[in-house]
């Protein structure tokens, strides 16, 4: 009979607390800058375009670096990824608080992606060697979803606050401090682990999930924003061939970059398609409802982010009480059950009106994050639980990268039906108050560029303009909400069929690692 793993002890408590601090920046900066663009505009005066990709190089770096750094780590060492990622996030965010042009910012974001991607595999993988019990390791796991959900979560408020209270420059000052907590409390606290198994990097694998990652999360974004067709056609057929290569090149390396066998196992592929659309989900309507209370409602970056606080208390409390529930109840249902959680708040904006209050929205966002973030939790413990301690890396990369593609399809998805149903709507509108003025085109792009035109008009006009708008918008998100919905049902039936059996206390590692020989 096998003895029980060790226990974990006081100081593998203190090492999670310091280990949680990059994810909660990582996740954090992903969306802090979504309330500070009209501040960055003003002062930079970037074009459409880089403002976009002051926004997604962020995403689109990490994703694309994710597998590669984790199997660095797993070669050479997490906690020395970890810290020299913490070194590259310090320098990035002294560069882009001195940025004074928009391909300054542009540059600082990328690299801040750059650290984001060799720090995060190592704070997930370096959990699932510090925490062998599977029981300690599931309270650490929730610990550490908690702190990926409330990144997300609480991204805009902090946002909101910082750049409304001092500056868009102390987004990126507020990181600093942080890095510098880790450098110091990182290598007493944390232990170093590796793989011993593996010593060569395929430097072609690297290359090959680089491109592939940045192809398809490129293309989602462009094709869902419904300009640049063909460049986001190409964007995909490129980024699919060179995932396939990829793959291809895994199954035949001695050491692959990426075990993608992983994938044979019924409760990781389960889990980590929960894990995508989990994030999908919390992102998704946090995107689109901050819109909702700042164009239609009207308020300000900081009253915004005051409404926003019930949903990231929730997103922070919905891993531990999923981790207490599973005591009892199999993951599969507990999964299922925050998913419809999430599917219920969703249906909540069939209610909204152009005068609604806000406690209504975070009424809705409230219970999106307490079902994804019940969601992750137990998710993310079944994706580290499904593998060894040597194979954690790739397993961290797995889910990391799953989590990167779920925030990007819950801004590109749920933002593209929002926009394409708010044009749909407003084009008629705005032609039937005056076809000849060409009010529908400006109108129409956005809401934003809605306001600004009823502004210019003012009169019975402008406010015509500004009400087919509001309405508008409306019922956009409520037709964003219809698809946020059915998809949440959807995964909910997924995770029923395909964790069924996974077990709290069961070994699921030991069970599925002959499948993998």
């Amino acid at each position: 009979m096998n003895d029980p793993p060790p226990k974990a002890t006081a100081k593998s408590w203190v090492g999670l607390a310091v280990l949680v601090l990059p994810l909660l920046l990582i996740t954090i900066d992903g969306t802090v800058l979504i309330l500070g663009l009209p501040a960055i505009s003003a002062e930079l005066s970037p074009t459409g375009v880089e403002q976009l990709w002051m926004i997604d190089i962020y995403s689109l770096v990490l994703a694309g670096l994710l597998v590669a750094m984790s199997a660095v780590g797993d070669r050479f060492g997490r906690r020395r990824n970890l810290l020299i990622g913490a070194v590259l996030f310090t320098i990035a965010s002294v560069a882009g608080a001195l940025a004074t042009a928009p391909w300054m910012l542009i540059g600082a974001r990328a690299l801040l992606g750059v650290g984001g991607a060799i720090m995060m595999p190592s704070t997930l993988s370096l959990v699932r060697n510090m925490f062998l019990d599977r029981q300690q390791r599931r309270y650490a796991m929730a610990v550490w979803a908690a702190m990926a959900s409330v990144g997300a979560a609480v991204g805009p408020i902090i946002g909101g606050w910082v750049i409304e209270t001092f500056s868009w420059q102390a987004a990126f000052l507020m990181n600093i401090p942080v890095m510098l907590l880790l450098l110091i409390l990182g290598p007493p606290l944390l232990p170093e682990s590796r793989n011993p198994d593996l010593h060569k990097i395929d430097i072609l694998s690297v290359v090959l999930s680089f491109v592939g990652m940045i192809g398809v999360v490129y293309a989602i974004k462009t094709l869902t924003g419904g300009k640049d067709i063909a460049l986001g056609i190409a964007a995909l057929i490129v980024g699919l061939i060179t995932v396939a290569l990829f793959v291809r090149r895994q199954l035949t390396l001695p050491t692959p970059l990426l075990e993608v066998r992983l994938f044979k196992v019924r409760y990781f592929r389960g889990a980590v398609i929960a894990d995508l659309l989990s994030i999908f989900a919390m992102v998704g309507a946090l995107v689109a409802l901050i819109q909702y209370l700042q164009l239609v409602l009207g308020l300000n970056p900081l009253e915004a982010s005051i409404w926003l606080i019930p949903q990231a208390i929730l997103a922070a409390t919905a891993a531990f009480l999923a981790a207490a529930l599973v005591k009892r109840v199999l993951p599969a249902y507990v999964i299922a059950a925050g998913l419809l959680i999430s599917a219920i708040g969703f249906g909540l904006t069939l209610l909204l009106s152009p005068t609604s209050s806000p406690a209504l929205i975070a009424t809705s966002l409230a219970l999106v994050s307490l079902g994804a973030g019940m969601g992750l939790a137990l998710s993310n413990d079944i994706i580290m639980s499904s593998v060894i301690p040597e194979r954690a890396g790739q397993a961290a990369a797995t889910s990391e990268t799953a989590y990167e593609i779920g925030t990007t399809l819950g801004t590109a998805v749920l933002g593209g039906v929002l926009v394409a149903w708010y044009t749909r709507v407003v084009t008629v509108g705005a032609d039937a108050l005056d076809p000849t003025a060409g009010l529908a085109e400006r109108a129409s792009s956005t809401m934003a560029e809605a306001l600004l035109v009823a502004a210019e008009i003012g009169g019975s006009t402008g406010t015509a303009i500004l009400e087919v708008a509001k309405d508008a918008f409306t019922e956009a998100i409520a037709i964003t909400g219809i698809a946020g919905a059915g998809i949440m049902v959807l995964t909910a039936i997924w995770v029923l069929i395909t964790l069924r059996g996974a077990a709290a206390n069961k070994d699921l590692a030991a069970e599925h690692e002959h499948q993998l020989r």
